[in-house]
């Protein structure tokens, strides 16, 4: 990917035909990675810069597809972190430089709660690709402090949860009256309940 190709058009195409259709998260998504890579100086991040690139997504909705595509960064490579909390924003990290910028989706409808139903008879949202930048995100200049274990590549440690038997990497156990453990055997708290 050359500089130009951080062309609006050219990610969004890329962006539809990924996740299956144009959306406000598809057109936000979007907009934000080619705001960040520019910010953070990073011309080809799924060339030359891809190994200088990480991102921090802080919803796991459809603009973290457009992320994905326009970035090429990918949770699998660990290039991707998707920290769920809801909120439509993003961290891009130059791993090179460490210059990193958050952008955000500004808040333009006050204190207004909505519903499901409001938000799905919300008029057609494509106005948010054309609305202009600095009315539709806030952009601050961040830093971000990365562990050996958070970063792209290998497995920096690989250890047995004492409770479970399930392998921990990633320095995600805990250490607890002199056992590891996962996650979810410290704090007993699992996602799913087996059935026996």
């Amino acid at each position: 990917m050359k500089t130009n190709d951080l062309d609006f058009k050219k990610c969004i195409k890329e962006a539809e035909a990924f996740h299956g259709h144009i959306c406000g998260g598809i057109n936000m998504g979007t907009r934000m990675s080619i705001l960040g890579l520019k910010a953070i100086g990073i011309n080809d991040p799924k060339g030359k810069d891809s190994k200088d690139l990480m991102v921090i997504v802080e919803i796991d909705r459809c603009a973290t597809d457009a992320i994905l595509v326009t970035t090429g960064c990918h949770p699998g490579k660990r290039s991707m972190k998707i920290l769920d909390y809801g909120k439509m924003a993003a961290t891009f990290i130059n791993l090179r430089t460490n210059k990193a910028v958050r952008i955000a989706v500004k808040n333009r409808q006050g204190d207004k709660i909505y519903t499901k139903e409001m938000i799905e008879n919300d008029p057609d949202t494509t106005d948010f690709a054309v609305i202009p930048d600095d009315e539709l995100f806030s952009i601050m200049e961040v830093k971000v402090e990365l562990k050996p274990e958070e970063m792209p590549g290998r497995p920096v440690r690989s250890v047995v949860c004492s409770a479970c038997g399930e392998r921990v990497m990633d320095a995600k156990d805990v250490a607890r009256d002199g056992k590891i453990l996962c996650t979810p055997c410290a704090a007993n708290t699992r996602y799913y309940k087996e059935i026996k």
